[in-house]
């Protein structure tokens, strides 16, 4: 598992919308931001405004009464696959037993009528599992279940092709929903669950085709698990973990303890793109140990004020980044949409902080201060070809690294007004940077190598973005702070036909 955030002297043992029109906020240090108005009417207010399901059964669907209890999973088990189940007004319950639970048949598809819940009670763990592919879940509302952590309350077993739309997913422990290949996650309010909203994350295998779109993701991780587990990386509205493409679009991602979209580990091919990401206590975005994607159009305010704040109080100079990439890159040996990292028509207005491009020399494959579970590059799939001699030279010198390569920045919008941010230092920043490498004594990347790689010799650019407000920019390491002019000039040679204009008002 990843860890969020590294330090860079630790010796370290993560629909399109249109561009809409920034707006400010106050807050008090240390404060979590306010809760958010509706920016627009074209963001996905899902949670207040709900999709009404079926008042009638429809035509063959088999009707659930919630004054049975464990009807829903009953009915489940004496029908045939492919079979529909209305579930009628009320609140369903399950039999009063931690794992009862319903297991739906291949192709089976639940119904909920206005005002059906199914409710854990605080009782039951999980709401749906199994591994049958291909379950439908419509216009129901699933709360009140305590999924141990780490794991889900609806599609508890990652099965593959289901389809969750116009669902209200809410006020669980663990993470409301998993994910399996194929899965549609649609049009659905993931609110104020105990870890996750989604934790995209398959035992077995590679998770593959994921959309998540059109939802409204917020008040996730009421458990505060960063703070019970120090560095434990288990966090965020929706956290994946080895998903082979995905489309995450027109989503409202906002007021989330911690980050708002996370992908953690071998991921590759993801189109991010015409989100909302407000009000995040942590990184809007981060994208971690991972490969291949495309940030755009996205609108980005007023995140990471509370995890910035916190380390910026405590004296730390890292560029703590409201989109932040770790040990991630392009790369054309992976099969992808793109081959590179592309982040480009974004709004960013009003975070703590912008983009962070980092590695960490001591992190890669068969290291001990790598934090992702053993995992190795998708280029080296066994772990121990990491190793003295043959790690020193190619092609495992660069294959046994995950690699801040390939990234794309142009054509973005960053805005700093730190009157609106509450801030006076540290809040203002852009970096492309790593540390110095010292662990383990065996490590081929010792020294300044990596910091001189992500600098300079891997394809990093920004380009032709508009910058408004007092930016400032860090190269090579964190005591490298750079104005506009240095940032341009040589050796680095960043933002060729970018504006910049020191105030962001008027």
């Amino acid at each position: 598992m990843g860890i969020k955030w590294r330090h860079w002297a630790w010796p370290a043992a993560p629909l399109a919308l249109a561009l809409l029109a920034a707006t400010g906020c106050e807050s008090t240090p240390g404060a979590r931001p306010k809760p958010t108005a509706a920016p627009s009417t074209s963001v996905a207010r899902v949670c207040a405004e709900p999709a009404a399901g079926p008042a009638k059964a429809p035509a063959g669907a088999v009707t659930v009464d919630p004054s049975v209890t464990g009807d829903l999973a009953a009915k489940t088990k004496s029908n045939p696959p492919h079979t529909t189940f209305w579930l009628r007004p009320g609140k369903h319950r399950l039999d009063p037993n931690r794992y009862a639970q319903v297991f739906p048949k291949e192709g089976n598809s639940y119904l909920g009528a206005p005002g059906a819940v199914l409710d854990g009670r605080k009782t039951n763990q999980y709401a749906f599992g199994g591994t049958a592919p291909d379950v439908t879940i419509r216009y129901l509302t699933v709360q009140g279940f305590v999924a141990p952590n780490d794991e889900g309350v609806v599609n508890h077993d990652s099965a593959d092709g289901w389809v969750i739309e116009h669902a209200t997913i809410q006020k669980n422990s663990g993470a409301g929903l998993m994910a399996g290949a194929r899965q549609q996650v649609r049009a659905s309010c993931l609110r104020d669950n105990g870890q996750y909203g989604m934790n995209a994350y398959k035992a077995n295998g590679r998770i593959t085709d994921l959309v998540v779109e059109g939802n409204e993701i917020v008040g996730n991780n009421t458990g505060d698990w960063e703070r019970r587990r120090k560095g434990c990386g288990c966090t965020g509205g929706v956290k994946f973990w080895a998903v082979d493409g995905a489309d995450i679009r027109g989503n409202w991602v906002h007021d989330n303890r911690g980050t708002g979209l996370w992908a953690d580990t071998n991921n590759n091919d993801f189109r991010i793109e015409g989100n909302v990401l407000e009000d995040n206590d942590g990184a809007a975005l981060i994208y971690e140990t991972s490969y291949n994607a495309v940030i755009r159009k996205n609108t980005i305010r007023r995140n990471n004020w509370v995890e910035g704040r916190k380390y910026a109080d405590r004296g730390d100079n890292f560029p703590f980044a409201t989109v932040y990439l770790s040990e991630s890159g392009g790369e054309p040996r992976i099969p992808a949409r793109t081959d590179k990292i592309e982040i480009y028509r974004n709004v960013l207005e009003n975070n703590w902080s912008g983009i962070t491009l980092w590695e960490n020399a001591d992190r890669f494959c068969n290291s001990p201060a790598n934090t992702s579970s053993g995992d190795c590059t998708l280029l080296v799939k066994k772990t121990d070809r990491c190793a003295q001699p043959a790690i020193a030279t190619a092609p495992l010198y660069a294959d046994c690294r995950w690699k801040t390569q390939r990234v794309d920045i142009h054509g973005n919008r960053f805005v700093l007004d730190k009157s609106v941010v509450d801030c006076t230092v540290r809040c203002d920043r852009m970096a492309v940077l790593a540390n110095y490498g010292t662990y383990p004594d065996w490590s081929p990347y010792q020294g300044e190598r990596v910091a001189e790689a992500i600098t300079r010799k891997q394809h990093n650019r920004w380009h032709d973005n508009v910058y408004l407000g007092p930016w400032k920019f860090v190269a090579h390491d964190p005591s490298r702070i750079l104005d506009s002019g240095q940032w341009q000039d040589t050796p680095y040679r960043q933002d060729a036909g970018s504006t910049f204009r020191a105030r962001a008002g008027g």
